[in-house]
């Protein structure tokens, strides 16, 4: 990490950190738009929406790695926000789409999204957003105006089932924008699940049986530290996802993302008693955040059938 690096991260950090609270994440959950454009409006202010954002469109003209960063604090605070989205699509737009866009997006006037289509997907669009770049077929397209139905997700986000729009192809080949939502929603899921990991020690320290903290005996520290190899495991795929862009080590670094993702959050869930089943209590929404992840990926197999087709 650079010294540019850990100063983006500290920054998100302390931004995340003041807007992602117990209770600031269920009134968002009970509000009608289900997203925080207060939040938004500061990361637009700190200039972290420009990041993915070219200096000559009001930009930082950073690459992956920062946007990868950004989006596991994203993860790691549940942050209710068309983030992973916009900046995706953002990676994407080119010629009269990004002079239009772009700018918009750095300034935190312009929210986007991403429709990769992916096999084994629920089809729906994660928002909300004001244009979206969409795999049409062969091609890919960035759809305005468009006309979309909400849909009430596991997350209490909103997501929406677009049934038209006025589009305009762009000259981006499908692949790309499969493999940038495929590292972008790897990244989040790193987030989420490694603050679970710490989460669950913080609660098991905090938690006497017999006389004794939980977090001494053996079967939830073996738990744990499984969780903890996983989380590892996400790291270092992603890591080298994200430096080389290869397909493999995409589809390497998303099944670790699904996969061990989904796994941790189970023992996350499962070391938290039953306080892991109460929607009252913070833990349950990384679970929920995790089955959406792996919903929008298509799941952890369908990452094996793709690898596996490259193998053989």
């Amino acid at each position: 990490m650079t010294e540019e690096r850990d100063a983006l991260v500290g920054l998100a950090a302390e931004i995340f950190a003041g807007r992602t609270s117990n209770e600031q994440l269920a009134a968002i959950e009970r509000s009608e738009a289900r997203w925080d454009a207060e939040l938004w409006r500061e990361l637009a202010e700190a200039g972290l929406l420009g990041i993915a954002v070219g200096e000559e469109h009001g930009g930082a003209g950073l690459g992956l790695t920062e946007v990868a960063l950004l989006l596991e604090q994203q993860g790691r605070y549940l942050a209710s926000i068309p983030l992973w989205e916009t900046l995706t699509a953002a990676l994407l737009l080119d010629g009269q789409a990004a002079k239009e866009w772009l700018p918009r997006v750095a300034a935190g006037e312009a929210r986007l999204s991403v429709a990769p289509a992916f096999d084994g997907s629920d089809g729906l669009v994660t928002g909300p957003f004001d244009a979206i770049v969409s795999v049409e077929g062969s091609i890919v397209v960035l759809a305005t105006d468009v006309e979309a139905h909400p849909v009430e997700t596991t997350t209490h986000a909103l997501a929406y089932d677009v049934s038209s729009a006025s589009s305009a192809q762009l000259d981006v080949p499908v692949a790309r924008v499969q493999d940038l939502v495929r590292l972008a929603l790897s990244s989040v899921q790193l987030g989420v699940a490694e603050a679970g990991v710490y989460e669950a020690a913080k609660h098991l320290t905090g938690r006497e049986q017999f006389g004794r903290s939980l977090a001494t005996f053996q079967a939830t520290q073996q738990q744990l530290a499984d969780c903890y190899c996983d989380v590892q495991a996400m790291r270092a795929t992603l890591g080298q996802a994200v430096f080389t862009q290869e397909r493999r080590d995409i589809d390497v670094a998303t099944w670790w993302a699904t996969d061990a993702g989904e796994r941790i959050q189970h023992t996350v869930q499962h070391v938290h008693g039953g306080l892991g089943a109460d929607v009252t209590y913070p833990v349950h929404r990384r679970l929920l955040w995790t089955m959406r992840t792996n919903a929008l990926l298509g799941g952890p197999s369908r990452q094996l059938v793709r690898l596996g087709t490259q193998l053989v």
